[in-house]
């Protein structure tokens, strides 16, 4: 298990940070080699798939995750939704949530990321690395 939590407060509204977190191409402005692309007519809410593709060319993999549960914020409050990752090389499980805060909205990225072929003694530095990049992710996403 490489399960990781990452946490990011902004000024921006629960309302404002929950649309620019959950705006999924816009995460591969922020990911070195990826391209994001919604591959269902809905962009958000349960069963919305995309597919984040990493790689040069030809050499590459893709990423392709589901949305399982969805809760916009609604008037300032809190939003969460969770995404399964159905692919063959990355695989798992990503909650993201948001919340207000007396001074706009705390937003956090809890995962658990597993790849194939990478033996269990390699959790802790994938766990390191993915909070690492996530959540830079994270706070490009908010502060943009």
């Amino acid at each position: 298990m490489s399960e990781f939590v990452v946490t990011h407060e902004t000024s921006r509204s629960p309302d404002e940070a929950w649309a620019r977190l959950t705006d999924w191409p816009q995460h591969a402005r922020h990911v070195p080699l990826t391209a994001i692309k919604v591959t269902t007519a809905r962009r958000d809410g349960i069963g919305t798939v995309f597919v984040a593709r990493t790689g040069i060319g030809r050499l590459g993999f893709d990423d392709p995750m589901e949305i399982t549960a969805w809760q916009a914020p609604g008037a300032g409050g809190t939003g969460r939704c969770r995404l399964v990752k159905r692919g063959r090389v990355v695989t798992g499980w990503a909650q993201l949530s948001v919340e207000p805060t007396a001074t706009g909205a705390r937003a956090t990225w809890q995962e658990d990321i597993r790849v194939t072929g990478l033996p269990k003694l390699a959790d802790s530095a994938t766990a390191l690395t993915s909070r690492l990049l996530f959540g830079r992710v994270l706070r490009r996403l908010l502060e943009d």
